[in-house]
């Protein structure tokens, strides 16, 4: 683990940490970064993200997959770092969901903060509490695991 990580990084550092992209890249800054325990994604929800062809038309609402997905994201990025992984080809899997519940419509325009604090972690399999906030309303809440393939290069 490094102490020397930044308290916020933008999309270039996110796309140095994990390998999602276009459309399926849900975080565009990470802040508060406390490394190995804790992390806020931002997620800037916008008109223009392709789920909302279909997800629903003439009501457009954020899937909870994928404020999931975007809190599963945050924790990568919070791994990445921890280990001193960016840059590298090492990706976080996900691996599993518990006591998931979505409390509140997501919608374009909204801006979600993904919290993600650590239960379990160090090693090659971690555990996460998520949180996912609009405006200080809970939209989606959880536990989730991740796992730590180091791929070689």
């Amino acid at each position: 683990m490094t102490d020397t990580i930044p308290s916020t990084v933008d999309i270039d550092t996110i796309l140095r940490a994990i390998p999602h992209r276009y459309p399926f890249l849900l975080v565009d800054k990470v802040k508060d970064i406390v490394p190995s325990k804790s992390a806020i994604g931002v997620k800037n929800v916008t008109m223009n993200e392709p789920q909302f062809n279909g997800h629903f038309p003439g009501l457009p609402i954020f899937p909870g997959v994928l404020i999931v997905e975007a809190l599963a994201q945050t924790s990568a990025v919070l791994v990445s770092l921890s280990l001193n992984l960016v840059g590298t080809s090492a990706v976080v899997y996900f691996m599993g969901i518990d006591k998931c519940k979505f409390r509140r419509k997501v919608v374009p325009g909204d801006t979600l903060e993904l919290r993600v604090d650590t239960i379990r972690g160090g090693g090659k399999v971690w555990k996460f509490n998520g949180l996912a906030t609009v405006d200080g309303e809970t939209a989606a809440e959880c536990e989730f695991m991740a796992m730590i393939d180091r791929r070689q290069d």
